[in-house]
């Protein structure tokens, strides 16, 4: 599942107890050798707290699911920041991208999932596929690190063992060049296959003549972002990492600058609001269509209703949303609008945060 699909799981998920376990990350060694300690203490935190809480028969399958995490984590694909969150009913392990402001277990009837909205909000998921010599591999990316490969009835694929299968015809153009199409249309199908299952996109690391050939198979070409141009002496995570994140940057830089566009022009048709208040208001009664948010921006609060709050200075205070900014792209997306968090200065001619109305 995409985080978005596991959000949207979660948010919706009551239990007795739910247990969220978060924590910052290191992508290096040795620095990861820090989040195995690290990771532990909290297990061992969470796993005291609910059975000083209650009891250990209640909750003896999320105390399982408690015992099983740390041999599920693989540190050498560790982002910025880690979240677990268990129930007796659910098991999710989510890597970031962006950092956390405290690590800590929260323990409630609903998962605490503020830090992995700000996250999602903030995160481009897609897919590298990476087509070298030896075998054909999916990696699932956030940002610009590597979070697992795909190893499932689709990835990888072996290499294309059919070019030389009959010697009598390696001389022959037109039937080698049938065999690669024929390869690459196998590799199509598996990647549409798992966009239809996650609605991600995909980067592929290819000679330019395989990415040109493989346009011209694919059944859908529009979930191809684009490909780099593969260096066989180098196709290490962090290289083909770096080549994709570079596409996706300047793919992020032409939606946000269209999506300014569209907020400007929708400024003379009354349509547009800026106060906090009222885009919150907005957000959560389904009328947000399009909200743009500048990177820099943030605001805490401190709810006084449903539909109200006072803006406070102080993050850290009890009962304080540290970043309201995060509750209200979630809302604008879980209600089907379009959320875009940028650092491009133009947004701010109409203020840090702006939201283009439904209606």
């Amino acid at each position: 599942m995409t985080i978005r699909q596991k959000l949207e799981k979660l948010a919706t998920e009551k239990n007795t107890p739910c247990v969220t376990i978060s924590l910052n990350t290191h992508r290096t060694h040795p620095d990861n050798g820090q989040d195995i300690v690290q990771l532990k203490n909290l297990l061992k935190e969470a796993e005291e707290r609910v059975i000083n809480e209650f009891g250990k028969r209640p909750v003896s399958e999320l105390l399982e699911r408690l015992s099983e995490i740390e041999n599920e984590i693989d540190v050498n694909y560790n982002l910025d920041s880690l979240h677990v969150y268990l129930s007796n009913d659910t098991k999710e392990i989510i890597k970031s991208a962006w950092s956390i402001n405290e690590s800590g277990v929260h323990i409630s009837d609903t998962f605490n999932i503020h830090s992995l909205i700000k996250s999602y909000n903030r995160s481009e998921e897609y897919y590298i596929l990476l087509l070298s010599q030896s075998s054909v591999n999916l990696y699932y990316t956030i940002n610009d690190g590597i979070v697992e490969e795909i190893e499932n009835e689709y990835f990888p694929i072996p290499e294309n063992r059919q070019y030389s299968s009959n010697p009598e015809r390696v001389s022959d153009s037109k039937r080698l060049d049938d065999l690669v199409r024929e390869y690459l249309n196998k590799i199509d199908k598996a990647v549409v296959k798992m966009n239809s299952e996650t609605g991600l996109n995909c980067v592929v690391i290819c000679t330019e003549d395989n990415y040109s050939r493989l346009m011209q198979v694919a059944d859908k070409p529009s979930i191809y972002i684009g490909y780099a141009s593969i260096d066989y002496n180098d196709t290490e995570k962090h290289t083909i990492a770096e080549q994709g994140w570079e596409l996706v940057e300047g793919l992020q830089h032409k939606r946000r600058t269209e999506a300014i566009e569209e907020i400007k022009e929708a400024v003379g048709q009354d349509a547009v609001l800026t106060d906090l208040q009222e885009i919150f208001q907005a957000a959560i009664d389904g009328r947000g269509d399009l909200l743009i948010v500048h990177q820099d921006f943030s605001q805490p609060v401190l709810m006084t209703g449903d539909r109200t709050f006072e803006l406070k200075d102080d993050a850290t205070k009890q009962d304080v949303i540290d970043d309201i900014t995060s509750n209200i792209a979630w809302a604008v997306l879980s209600k089907g609008g379009r959320v875009f968090f940028t650092g491009q200065d133009e947004i701010k001619d109409l203020g840090s945060i702006v939201l283009k109305t439904r209606y």
